[in-house]
């Protein structure tokens, strides 16, 4: 018999509102009280996209890809972002989230692929 799945179980599939929740929450811990220090920024958006992968593998997200986009801007101008993906409607997702405060603003952006 094989066992091989082709398809993730549903209690294992990418749910872009659980990841929007683990997001979420990370920016608010770690940018609360940021400022916006141009020379920071590039280790901070760093940090934040690891410590946001590392805890979507936690959550059981079994054999997807994650791919982590954070950018991190200072509050005062505006930005324009877009993204397009090739991939399997019936597995593959993404979640995005936004924080600001009154010095910077994040966009932070999770694709979870399904790894056949």
């Amino acid at each position: 018999e094989n066992t091989y799945s082709l398809r993730p179980g549903l209690q294992h599939r990418f749910k872009s509102s659980t990841v929007k929740e683990c997001i979420r929450a990370i920016l608010k811990e770690k940018l609360a009280n940021a400022q916006y220090i141009p020379e920071e920024m590039p280790e901070l958006t760093k940090s934040l996209s690891d410590t946001i992968k590392d805890r979507l593998k936690e959550e059981g997200f079994d054999r997807y890809k994650m791919v982590v986009q954070v950018v991190i801007g200072e509050q005062r101008g505006g930005v324009n972002m877009a993204a397009r993906c090739f991939w399997d409607a019936d597995t593959d997702s993404c979640a995005h989230d936004v924080f600001m405060n009154d010095s910077l603003f994040c966009v932070v952006a999770a694709f979870g692929c399904f790894y056949y």
